[in-house]
Order: structure tokens, then C-alpha cells, then sequence
């Protein structure tokens, strides 16, 4: 409300209460000054204001949800069997040539002479080679050397030495070779692939066996 309309109003309002008095004299209207006029409208702005405030109803707070965790997804635990050493990871099943024992590389044979190849080599996995583990034929000249089915137990990190009785080609000369390799019972190949190295020469025939006798060798079973 504008000051003027209040100050119109209360003169107004006074006259009025002046001319009911009767037949009394009527007194002067009062003079009211500028400052008397600012101040009874801001009485009366400020009741207006606490009136309104009164009637308002109260305000409604909201409540703020609470952060809710997350689940992060579980993440799953391989079951393969290998093992850590030095930050490297080891194989279940691993193969590592050691030596020969008998028939070096280049070891001069006759054509049909006989001998018996063996090799040292070592149990490189973490899991233990068993029966039905198998030492195949792969490439090359078998030279008559068949599969051998192992029928004992070789534990992680043993030494093994395998033998493979053999023939020397019955003609030719020349380098011949015959490469072999361990597999699992489900016919998995693994390790170093081996191999036996001989040259062929001369006439006559008869049997080899340079270096000692495996002391560990498996029956020869099956064919390549």
C-alpha cells in the first residue's frame, strides 16, 4: 500500500469519529504531520505482514537419501593347476631335455644295426606325470622305436630317463633323425620336443649301446 492511500485513509477515519460526537462543538481536525503520516502506515504495513505470516502453514522438509553401497561383481577364482616362482607361472605339465645318455648326435651306425636311444630329461610342470602319460613318435625316421606308456609316477621337478630300443635304417648313409615328445593321457602334447641324431655308414650290422643303461625305462607299448 502507497503512503498517500494510507494517509488518506486515517484523515478520513478521523473526520468521521469527528462528526459523530453530536452536538458537541466539533474540534478542529488535527493536523497531522508528514512524519506522523509515514509512521502509522508502517504500523500498519508491519501488522499486515505478521498476520500473513501467521497464517502460513509451515514448511515441509525433505528428507535427503542416504548414499546406498555398491556391489561390485565377484570375480572368479581360476582352478587351473600351475604355480608362481619368481613372478613366472609354471605349467601343469612342462618337459625340459637334461641329456643323452646313450647315442650322441652323429653316432655312426651300419645299416640294420640295432640300439637302444636314451634320454634324460626332467619333470619341468607342477603336476606329476602318471600312468597313461605317453612318449610319441613325431617327425622324422622312428627307426622302429614305438610309443612308450609310462607305468610309474614321475613327480614335479624329477629326473627321468627314457629309452627306446631302435633299428638303423636297413639302406642309405647320411644323417638320419627321429623326433619325440611327451603327451597327457588326453593326448595333450607338451615340453621340449627330443630327438635322436645318427649317421649312417659302412656294411656291417650289430647292435649299439654307448653310454650306461637307463636304470628307470618304461615298456615300449602301442606303435607311433
Amino acid at each position: 500500500m502507497k503512503q498517500s492511500q494510507i494517509a488518506a485513509s486515517i484523515i478520513i477515519l478521523a473526520s468521521l469519529l469527528l462528526s459523530a460526537c453530536g452536538s458537541s462543538k466539533p474540534e478542529p481536525t488535527p493536523t497531522l504531520s508528514l512524519e506522523q503520516i509515514q509512521t502509522a502506515a508502517v504500523v500498519t504495513f508491519a501488522a499486515g505482514l505478521t498476520q500473513t505470516a501467521l497464517f502460513q502453514p509451515p514448511a515441509t522438509l525433505t528428507p535427503t537419501p542416504r548414499p546406498t553401497n555398491t556391489l561390485l561383481p565377484t570375480l572368479p577364482i581360476s582352478t587351473q593347476p600351475t604355480s608362481t616362482q619368481g613372478g613366472n607361472v609354471t605349467p601343469c605339465n612342462n618337459l625340459v631335455y637334461v641329456a643323452d645318455v646313450t647315442i650322441p648326435d652323429n653316432t655312426v651306425m651300419t645299416p640294420g644295426q640295432t640300439f637302444t636311444k636314451t634320454w634324460r630329461v626332467q619333470n619341468s610342470g607342477s603336476c606329476a606325470w602318471g600312468p597313461g602319460y605317453k612318449f610319441n613318435f613325431i617327425t622324422g625316421d622312428a627307426m622302429g622305436g614305438q610309443t612308450v606308456t609310462l607305468s610309474q609316477t614321475i613327480n614335479s621337478g624329477a629326473l627321468y630317463e627314457i629309452s627306446v630300443p631302435m633299428t638303423a635304417p636297413q639302406s642309405g648313409s647320411g644323417t638320419i633323425k627321429g623326433e619325440w615328445r611327451m603327451s597327457d593321457p588326453n593326448g595333450v602334447f607338451f615340453g621340449a620336443q627330443i630327438w635322436v641324431q645318427i649317421t649312417l655308414g659302412g656294411t656291417a650290422t650289430g647292435t649299439a649301446t654307448t653310454g650306461p643303461t637307463s636304470t628307470a625305462t618304461p615298456t615300449p607299448t602301442g606303435t607311433p
